[in-house]
């Protein structure tokens, strides 16, 4: 807990955790310095111009899941609406493009296996221990794809209960996209700040902290120092190594070696026309999520919306090993896999194209990978980097929730707002998704 006579703070990071803790110091009189190292605010979240795919693309995070309780109410507070997630799933994994209708075989006795599950273990362990017999080798395959995939995690790492608490959490609320996209709730978050007086570095790369007594010196790269009675680091987990720490603090750090960090790459590719709503006489025109064994296996439209964009997702161990690919590479190896999925000649659907992105979150210098998850060690890596001891440097960030939605903006918003809360009044507010 930080005392409660600190009164400015500097803030290492403006994206969403950054923001959030930023905003609720400011707004309860006390000042506020963020200090951020892009030329643009929202950190992992990476609003495209409306002009390259003629809506607000996101080239970092994109939908909002489940109850989501801090980020709906912060889209209350900004007037932000959610578009629902419609259409129909798609895959070419049974060897034909089908419906995406087909329960993996034998889930039920997946679940109950993980539901008597008492001491943690690795996911790709729990697998091997439980489920090792060929006959299994399908739900192996679509436990492993969901793991690397979506939570872009390891098998080899990542946490068998934390992902029980996830893929078994009730579905509270309604799957989207924010209509205005998630740069306009950083823009509001952003512009609450400078409401109640807090001060916006930009283009500020922070090199060292420097603790004297209850006192810290930020140093930044440019030469500049910023004296405060207290630093909150919200940058991604990679980032923290590189950042000169107090040996004390340094010591917190290690401990992120146990929390796991994946990386994504995320292609946008919009087309001249819907060339895929028409294929081999099936109507796909409400196609919104399109599965595969694809090196970029999956696939989303922007449906309902009319937007004649595919975005393709690669994501966990596999997208780290086209690291050195070129952004123009990565565009192609996207091309090609929907060449392979839809089977046409890729000229044919090059020819069409009229925009393209690649966005590789793990080259990204400020970002080194896409977002956290949960290992066996996680949760007391968690609680050690969130007790300060009295040390005037703290962290926040969506790898140190304890919720299911670790990894998410959701996740960001609510450590951020639970840091925020701590320095006010010595405890966090109890959140329904905390553990």
């Amino acid at each position: 807990m930080a005392p409660q006579r600190l009164t400015h703070f500097v803030v290492v990071g403006a994206g969403a955790a950054g923001l959030m803790t930023a905003r609720e110091l400011a707004r309860a009189g006390h000042r506020v310095t963020i200090l951020e190292a892009r030329a643009r605010c929202g950190g992992r979240i990476y609003p495209l111009p409306t002009h390259e795919f003629g809506y607000p693309a996101e080239g970092g995070a994109e939908f909002l899941h489940g109850a989501a309780p801090v980020t709906r109410a912060l889209m209350r507070e900004a007037r932000l609406s959610l578009s629902p997630r419609r259409g129909t799933s798609w895959s070419t994994r049974t060897g034909a493009l089908l419906p995406d209708e087909s329960p993996v075989p034998h889930e039920g006795r997946f679940y109950r296996a993980l539901a008597e599950v008492k001491a943690d273990l690795p996911i790709a362990q729990f697998l091997e221990t439980h489920f090792a017999d060929r006959r299994y080798d399908e739900l192996r395959r679509s436990i492993t794809r969901t793991v690397e995939g979506y939570d872009a995690a390891d098998p080899r790492l990542a946490s068998t209960l934390a992902l029980r608490d996830e893929w078994m959490a009730p579905d509270d609320g309604e799957h989207g996209r924010l209509a205005e996209g998630y740069g306009a709730l950083v823009e509001y978050l952003s512009s609450e700040c400078g409401r109640h007086g807090a001060a916006l570095y930009l283009g500020t790369v922070v090199a060292a902290i420097d603790q004297t007594g209850r006192r810290v010196a930020v140093h930044c790269r440019d030469g500049a120092t910023v004296e405060a009675d207290a630093a909150i680091l919200t940058v991604p987990l990679p980032l923290l190594s590189e950042i000169a720490l107090p040996s004390a603090t340094h010591k917190r750090v290690t401990a992120t070696a146990n929390i796991g960090f994946g990386n994504v790459i995320k292609i946008l590719l919009r087309f001249a026309t819907k060339w895929w709503t028409d294929h081999g006489g099936r109507d796909l025109g409400d196609l919104s999520f399109l599965f595969s064994d694809a090196t970029v296996p999956t696939w989303w439209t922007q449906h309902p919306d009319e937007y004649p964009v595919l975005t393709g997702w690669f994501a966990g161990p596999k997208a780290n090993r086209v690291s050195s690919f070129s952004e123009a590479a990565l565009i192609d190896m996207g091309l090609a896999s929907l060449a392979e999925i839809f089977d046409l000649p890729l000229d044919r659907i090059r020819r069409n194209l009229v925009a393209s992105r690649a966005i590789n979150w793990g080259n990204d210098p400020f970002a080194r990978g896409a977002y956290s998850y949960a290992t066996p060690n996680t949760r007391k890596a968690q609680s050690l980097l969130r007790k300060s001891n009295g040390d005037a440097i703290l962290f926040s960030g969506e790898a140190l929730y304890a919720g299911p939605d670790m990894g998410t903006v959701e996740a960001a918003l609510a450590s951020g707002q639970e840091t925020a809360q701590t320095i006010l009044t010595g405890s966090p507010v109890p959140s329904p998704h905390t553990r």
